[in-house]
């Protein structure tokens, strides 16, 4: 009896291809996931200095009244204002797109998919023999997971910061309160 080579074909080097493309995937979704719980965050820290800030905007007066010259709580106020305006920056940071370039291509960016595969024909072409090549198709996906966890890092990190200067006004409105009433009380 003979035995007869049986290959499997170039594009099933893995018998758990279909496990490992959901793996990969689901990385992706999860890193996007995180993506967008950064955003939402910084929505909601956004949202809550536009109430704060129209609450000091309506009362600021009645506290400026009530210390006409008293440089403390100028400085006070201004060290607070200082810290809301950090925090701003941070959480609005959060939202600007960081567009990284100097990566390879990559048939999974949607910058590169416009900008360096030719016209839709080329890219369909390169896009199908990729996705046959588990090598490259691993790869691309692998570099992708990289990119987008580097942006999740990036936001969540502007996130962080805008959440320790909001933690920061906390304490100076309480300094701030503490202060009032022992002006105004004692």
């Amino acid at each position: 009896m003979e035995k007869t080579d049986t290959k499997p074909s170039a594009h099933l080097k893995n018998k758990h291809t279909d496990d490992l493309i959901d793996h990969y995937w689901g990385s992706i979704s999860y890193v996007s996931s995180l993506i967008k719980a950064s955003e939402i965050k910084a929505g909601l820290i956004l949202s809550f200095y536009g109430i704060l800030l129209n609450f000091v905007y309506q009362n600021i007066g009645l506290v400026l009244d009530h210390f006409d010259s008293n440089t403390i709580i100028y400085i006070l106020l201004t060290i607070w204002f200082s810290c809301a305006v950090v925090s701003i920056y941070y959480s609005i940071r959060c939202f600007m797109p960081r567009i990284e370039s100097k990566y390879d291509r990559n048939i999974f960016f949607f910058g590169d998919v416009i900008t360096k595969f030719g016209d839709i024909k080329e890219f369909s072409r390169t896009f199908f023999s990729i996705s046959i090549d588990e090598d490259q198709l691993f790869d691309q996906l692998g570099q992708q997971i990289f990119i987008n966890a580097k942006i999740a890092d990036l936001k969540f990190r502007n996130v962080q910061k805008a959440l320790k200067f909001l933690a920061i006004q906390f304490v100076l409105l309480l300094v701030i309160v503490l202060y009032y009433v022992l002006v105004t009380f004692i």
